[in-house]
């Protein structure tokens, strides 16, 4: 693990290098819009800690207004979550009593169960973005708070909307709902016995999706006006625009933990104390054991065979696909009137060519065929069909009316095909009627299997009868992976992981994992929760993370020492020198934040440090877990100058706008709070808490 954390803060340490490396080769950039910065500055000017995954997914929610207000809008919520089947059911309400509130909303309670079941809703939409991310997890990173102050502010806003008058009545809420896809039927209508199904699929209630849909249009009328029509004054926009402009020049130092970290191991006390205090560290994902089984064509190959009584009737069926037939393809012209059809005709008969005398008049030749008689009647006319198959190849057709108009065309291809006997069709349709008769038979087989699996057949029952091979996977986590490795399973397994992770154990299922050529029946023969590792199977780990926990702490004190070198009046480079401990080189910097704005992806949370500095400071940056420190150091600032038409300055005018008008939002949502009034049971909390990571 130290190796690892070393070789993770040396690419960090490379990638800060290569970014400056290629930042300094860059040409003077246009005066044209560039992407980024200003009015992005804090898009790109993001450091300390790397946020978990699950929260990035709900910052990135909250980084604009309108994912703010689609988060409170729980109507727009609940349409997406109907279509794609994405609405987690109520889950298990085990350990939770009935009237125990997590938080109380002006007069409004919150139950438990309100918080436990929007959880696991939370859980499952994150999961869409990492699948591995359990319970525990998602826990450990916050997400419990986020979804209780969601609630929280939901509640408060309908509360406020009622105060002064709001209303989104029973025919408005019947209306959204019969705009949701998943409720319509064939028809395209509403569907009442679709919209009961859903929500029965989904565990929801008539008067939990009503509520919902008349949240969110409360929240719609009181959230969408606030920030609406926000623009920032050009003068303070001019100034945030003049940041672009302007050049940084510092230096940059790198203090990994690996280097400080101690080489001995703790003693067994001090090892379990840092192991228990630290258990958030070790989660596992959740990893399950299937067991399964495959079948194919081969399962049927004995009742495939096509008789030659089938052959027969086939061919009688399609006895006119086997008719001779003749067709042809044209560059056809379509004009308005019989005069200037027979104009054209002449022309080319002349010696001009169609496509030229289209070009005089004004007109464009088309491509059609290949082409039967029969169908050509059927698109244009009787008439036209006639005169193309009385043209030969190469030949022009005479004028023929059609309900587009009168139809000219220059015959390029005449294709004849003979009449084909049975014995000469006899492969082509065997092979046909085998594949029909393999897919119908696989899917009898599925429906059987099914069927057995319903009347409690297990997967050895299914597997005698058909004579299949169990197979069994080693552990694997919900994003297809072997755990402990980055070996994925085997592909036919993939059309069933999500499945498989839904699963009660010892449940068994049948699935197509082949586009109806292929089936698989499989169960869970064994589920481990995620849950911290015991410390015994994860020994080395944990003694490499408190060996770099040690080594961050060590490299904390170095760079208090490095920057009290600093402010007396050292380089950055010659007090990092004075350190025994070897350290990588210091890097140097000067930067603009239009070269910032000219790379693609994230910048490099030193660079962007730098970038919130004032000269003649400097500062240190964790790197997070465990992994260290880096120092940056800024020596001088040099401001640009900017024109008043610059495009910068209405591109930051349209970005502060949209941050004034989620800033605004954001202040009102927090007034609301404050009006209706919000208590919050910490206990009650904590007992959620519990019983969705299993704890007693």
């Amino acid at each position: 693990m130290l190796a690892e954390a070393t070789r993770s803060l040396a690419e960090l340490c490379r990638q800060v290098k290569t970014h400056l490396t290629r930042l300094r080769r860059q040409p003077e950039p246009d005066k044209g819009l560039s992407p980024g910065l200003p009015g992005q500055t804090h898009a790109l000017i993001h450091f300390g800690k790397k946020p978990p995954l699950m929260l990035k997914f709900f910052r990135k929610i909250f980084s604009n207004k309108l994912g703010l207000l689609l988060t409170f809008a729980l109507l727009a919520v609940i349409a997406l979550a109907f279509a794609v089947g994405d609405v987690a059911g109520n889950g298990s309400l085990n350990g939770l009593t009935n009237g125990t509130n997590v938080a109380v909303v002006g007069k409004t309670k919150v139950p438990e169960q309100d918080l436990s079941r929007a959880a696991t809703n939370a859980l499952d939409r994150a999961r869409q973005q990492d699948p591995t991310l359990s319970m525990p997890g998602f826990i450990a990173q916050g997400g419990l708070q986020q979804v209780l102050d969601q609630l929280i502010s939901r509640q408060a806003i309908n509360d406020f909307a009622q105060k002064f008058g709001l209303r989104a009545g029973p025919n408005l809420v019947n209306s959204e709902i019969q705009k949701i896809p998943a409720f319509r039927g064939t028809d395209g209508n509403f569907s009442e016995a679709n919209y009961k199904a859903a929500l029965a699929a989904q565990s929801l209630t008539d008067a939990m999706v009503r509520d919902d849909i008349q949240s969110g249009l409360l929240a719609q009328q009181l959230l969408a006006p606030v920030g609406m029509g926000m623009t920032m004054p050009k003068q303070i926009a001019t100034h945030y625009a003049l940041l672009f402009k302007e050049r940084r020049v510092g230096a940059i130092g790198a203090l990994p933990s690996a280097a400080f970290a101690p080489k001995d191991a703790p003693n067994d006390k001090v090892l379990t104390a840092y192991y228990n205090d630290n258990k958030s560290k070790f989660i596992r994902p959740e990893r399950r054991v299937l067991r399964y089984a495959m079948f194919d064509a081969s399962a049927v190959a004995g009742s495939i065979t096509p008789s030659e009584a089938e052959i027969q009737q086939r061919y009688d069926r399609d006895k006119a696909k086997y008719a001779a037939s003749v067709k042809l393809s044209a560059e056809q012209l379509i004009v308005p009137s019989q005069q200037a059809a027979e104009a054209i005709s002449k022309s080319v008969a002349a010696g001009g060519s169609l496509e030229q005398a289209a070009a005089k008049a004004g007109l464009r030749t088309s491509k059609i065929g290949p082409v039967d008689k029969q169908q050509l009647a059927q698109n244009a006319s009787q008439a036209v069909a006639d005169a193309y198959f009385a043209a030969k190849q190469g030949g022009v057709t005479k004028p023929a009316q059609s309900p587009l108009g009168w139809q000219i065309a220059r015959i390029t291809d005449i294709t004849r095909q003979p009449a084909r006997s049975l014995a000469e069709v006899t492969p082509e349709i065997r092979k046909t009627l085998e594949s029909e008769k393999q897919a119908k038979a696989l899917s009898d087989m599925a429906s059987h299997v099914e069927d057995e699996l319903d009347g409690g057949a297990t997967m050895s029952d299914i597997a005698k009868e058909l004579k299949l091979t169990i197979q069994k996977t080693p552990p694997i986590t919900a994003n297809g992976v072997v755990y402990g490795t980055n070996q994925p399973v085997s592909p036919e397994l993939m059309p069933v992981i999500k499945t498989a992770f839904e699963m009660d154990e010892s449940a068994p299922q049948v699935a197509d994992a082949g586009q109806g050529k292929q089936f698989i029946v499989f169960d869970v023969s064994n589920i481990v929760p995620s849950a911290p590792a015991p410390l015994k199977d994860i020994h080395q780990d944990v003694v490499n993370s408190w060996r770099l926990a040690q080594g961050d702490k060590a490299a904390s004190a170095a760079a208090d020492r490095i920057l009290g070198r600093v402010a007396k009046g050292s380089t950055l480079a010659a007090a990092i020198a004075e350190e025994k401990t070897p350290l990588p080189p210091v890097q140097n910097v000067s930067l603009t934040r239009e070269d910032l704005a000219k790379q693609q992806g994230r910048v490099p949370p030193p660079i962007a440090l730098l970038f919130s500095m004032a000269q003649g400071t400097s500062k240190r940056l964790e790197i997070g877990d465990d992994r260290g420190y880096f120092l940056v150091d800024l020596s001088k600032i040099e401001l640009g100058k900017i024109e008043a038409n610059d495009p910068l300055v209405a591109q930051a005018q349209t970005e502060l706008g949209k941050t004034l008008a989620n800033e605004q939002t954001d202040e009102f949502i927090a007034a609301m709070r404050k009006d209706v009034g919000v208590k919050t049971n910490p206990a009650a909390v904590e007992a959620v808490r519990k019983q969705l990571t299993g704890e007693r």
